[in-house]
């Protein structure tokens, strides 16, 4: 055994960790000892480590999860031309790159929480949402389709991501419907089309139950939740997926006079 090697007890207090997040570390692979005692199973540190125990320390106070702390310490797989030519400096540059991803998630989390909040205070306010449904019948039609897997997290930027997509098939008087399941897995298709004579795809017709949701986009599942609880109401069968048919742009429109045409296909309407 090194004579610079550290019993864990004094390593964890040089990290300000506790000798049970340190196993805990050990047994996920994330911080593994230098030194482990065969006969007694007792950990040894080396001084050195202790910039990625203090660093994930830090990042767990910060509730970043392990996977994710994980990936900072290992960095990147692929190396850019600046970390190969400067070796002493690689580790550096892949946490920071690693760092910055993590950020952006927990900057991502936050503002899915604001939204969650601003729905909270809307219901609080208003009470749970009174839709005025109708039942449609809406024509089969030729589109344009583009589809991203999402998760119930990223639904806004799958949804992004088809649209600008199918930006170049788009016509001033051309319908854009998104299309969103009604069971939420983990993950899912999100589906977002462009009316055309042309379109190399069908969005079927049928019966489905209509209410028209003002406001912004993020609001939108009120809207969902009004049409939904009209089917129970009215002993009705939904079938997805959940249609959003966006009647006005949102480049020109405020957020709050926005109209989309919240759509739930009846299975059982004659």
């Amino acid at each position: 055994m090194s004579d610079d090697l550290l019993p864990i007890g004094r390593f964890a207090r040089l990290c300000r960790l506790s000798v049970k997040q340190l196993r805990h570390y050990d047994d996920l692979g994330l911080l593994v000892p230098a030194w482990t005692d065969p006969a007694s199973g007792y950990r040894y540190y080396r001084p050195g480590q202790a910039r990625d125990a203090l660093l994930i320390g830090l990042l767990r106070a910060m509730d970043v999860p392990l996977p994710d702390v994980a990936r900072v310490l290992s960095g990147d797989e692929h190396d850019t031309p600046e970390e190969a030519r400067a070796p002493k400096e690689q580790r550096v540059l892949k946490e920071a790159r690693a760092l910055k991803e993590v950020r952006d998630r927990i900057e991502a989390d936050v503002a899915r929480r604001r939204r969650g909040l601003r729905l909270l205070d809307r219901v609080v306010a208003e009470g749970l949402p009174q839709a005025e449904v109708s039942i449609v019948r809406e024509p089969a039609r030729r589109v344009f389709t583009a589809r991203e897997r999402a998760t119930p997290l990223t639904i806004p930027d799958a949804t992004g991501a088809c649209v600008r997509r199918l930006l170049p098939r788009m016509s001033p008087d051309g319908l854009l419907i998104g299309l969103f399941p009604l069971d939420m897995d983990e993950e899912f298709d999100v589906r977002v089309m462009v009316q055309a004579a042309d379109g190399d795809d069908v969005l079927p017709g049928g019966s489905f139950a209509s209410a028209v949701h003002v406001g912004p986009y993020e609001e939108i599942p009120l809207t969902v939740h009004g049409v939904l609880a009209w089917f129970g109401d009215y002993g009705h069968t939904p079938a997805g997926p959940v249609r959003e048919v966006y009647l006005n742009d949102p480049a020109t429109t405020p957020p709050e006079h926005l109209e989309t045409k919240v759509q739930i296909r009846v299975e059982d309407a004659q």
